[in-house]
């Protein structure tokens, strides 16, 4: 029996589940935080994501009864656009900006206003915004210049991990095509014209990692973390890719399924055969972790506005669930847009989270629905901007993510998309993922072949209740239209 590996290095833990290389059955898991963050400013040094991962790594063989030079192959799947900078002699320049870190917001409106929004669309297939790391490029350019003059290479989270894995420096396409400088239905690094113009002249064609497709192999396990883990060097290290791309794989996304992630953030996704390019903005045309794409729109406020109104009314998640599913559902309630800390999707980091239709009557179980509600209706609207992009969408609608507990996150989810929503048996959907690819590599197969071998089985659908009002769509549209005035593109107040 072999046994696979597959890490998800999130904003807020690593966690590590070990497989069967042939079934997929989980041998044992393991988790250890990150230090927590908070935007605007939003940093973890990564010498905190290889401690972490020591530390779940430890835990999950101790849970299956192994060590870990039983271990033939692993990967990595982690949060996405985060900038990790190293010099010559791969120490790190600065702690890594986060995808949530929106103090970029000003150098993302100017990148933008140079190219225009079709041009970005057209060239990297999505609009950069404050989570893409070239607008953090941009930043460091501004503010610590010093710092690039000393780059010799640009990776993100999961390269960074890789990277202490193998000694190699490598990307994989999903990962690549977020960063807004890979034009992946061209397969190249848009570099000179492109980067220099955006950011500022540097050898970046020496300092971008190589690209490696979805079975492909990084290398051998024989990187400084991989001997202090007690890696063979027979190990073989997957790709990675992107917390939502490889998560896809976990959750075995098929062809016009639909998957919700409620996290730190939200995401809506789809798979598609061809590249997607959304000249409207709101959908990111990136590519996926199996050689398609994953047409997607992710919204910076999730099970964050959960946890808000549970601490605002003074409960535990278990009855905030059940305060929204008991709110009598009336066309006139409360509504609430939930930019509570900036938004992503529509691009708004300096807007905040507006509650509106307040009657004198209202009730904490009506509270408690807006804030459910306000978090899926953000999300449905970007499911709407993906079918307007020309994707078929009419597949199974998947729940997923620590959202995906919540009784009411489902039963709502249900109501404002007037479909069954599925839950399936993944726990950790992203390191599932990963496992995935690890054991594609190991096996030297296609990673859609692993994939479809491991497909996980529904464990329960919640059937829809009742439409979203239309008065409720409206309520919530008026109370967003002011919050998408456009943004300052300047450091003046």
């Amino acid at each position: 029996m072999g046994v696979v590996a597959g890490v998800d290095s999130s904003t807020q833990s690593c966690t590590v589940t070990l497989h069967d290389a042939e079934t997929g059955r989980v041998l044992g898991s393991g988790r250890a935080p990150h230090p927590p963050t908070s935007p605007p400013v939003s940093e973890q040094h990564p010498d905190a994501w290889r401690a972490a991962l020591e530390v779940a790594l430890a835990a999950a063989v101790t849970e299956a009864g192994i060590t870990t030079a039983d271990l033939d192959a692993i990967s990595v799947g982690a949060q996405a656009h985060g900038l990790v900078m190293l010099d010559r002699d791969d120490r790190v320049l600065r702690p890594a900006k986060l995808w949530n870190d929106t103090t970029s917001a000003v150098q993302a409106a100017r990148l933008v206003a140079a190219r225009g929004v079709e041009g970005w669309v057209r060239a990297v297939g999505s609009v950069p915004t404050a989570a893409f790391t070239i607008t953090k490029l941009a930043w460091v350019a501004e503010h610590e210049p010093h710092h690039l003059d000393a780059l010799a290479h640009v990776l993100l989270p999961h390269d960074y991990l890789t990277h202490l894995l193998t000694g190699r420096y490598t990307t994989d396409r999903s990962e690549a095509s977020g960063t807004g400088y890979y034009a992946a239905h061209e397969s190249r690094w848009l570099v000179g014209g492109h980067l220099d113009a955006m950011v500022g002249s540097h050898d970046w064609s020496s300092a971008l990692p190589q690209v490696l497709e979805p079975s492909e192999a990084a290398g051998p396990a024989v990187g400084t973390l991989a001997r202090d883990l007690g890696l063979r060097p027979e190990c073989v290290v997957g790709p990675g890719g992107g917390d939502q791309h490889v998560g896809a794989l976990g959750i075995g996304l098929g062809t016009g399924d639909v998957l919700y992630s409620l996290g730190t953030s939200g995401v809506v996704m789809t798979t598609s055969a061809t590249p997607v390019f959304d000249t409207t903005g709101w959908v990111d045309g990136v590519a996926d972790a199996a050689g398609g794409w994953l047409p997607l729109v992710c919204t910076l406020n999730a099970t964050k506005v959960t946890d808000t109104f549970a601490r605002l009314l003074g409960v535990d998640h278990g009855e905030l669930s059940r305060l929204a599913l008991a709110a009598p559902l009336r066309d006139d309630r409360a509504v609430l847009v939930a930019y509570l800390d900036g938004e992503r999707s529509p691009e708004r980091p300096r807007a905040r989270g507006s509650l509106g239709a307040l009657r004198s009557d209202v009730g904490r179980e009506e509270v408690a629905l807006a804030a459910v509600e306000g978090v899926v209706l953000g999300l449905v609207r970007g499911l709407r901007a993906i079918e307007r992009a020309r994707v078929a969408a009419g597949g199974a609608v998947v729940v997923t993510g620590g959202g995906a507990r919540s009784a009411a996150y489902r039963q709502v989810l249900a109501d404002a998309t007037g479909r069954p929503v599925e839950r399936r048996a993944v726990a950790e959907a992203t390191a599932r993922g990963a496992a995935v690819q690890a054991a594609a590599v190991l096996a030297r197969a296609d990673v859609t072949t692993v994939r479809d071998a491991w497909a996980p089985r529904v464990t329960d659908v919640t059937e829809p209740r009742a439409a979203v009002p239309a008065q409720v769509w409206a309520t919530y549209e008026a109370l967003a239209e002011p919050l998408q005035a456009p943004e300052r593109t300047t450091d003046e107040e």
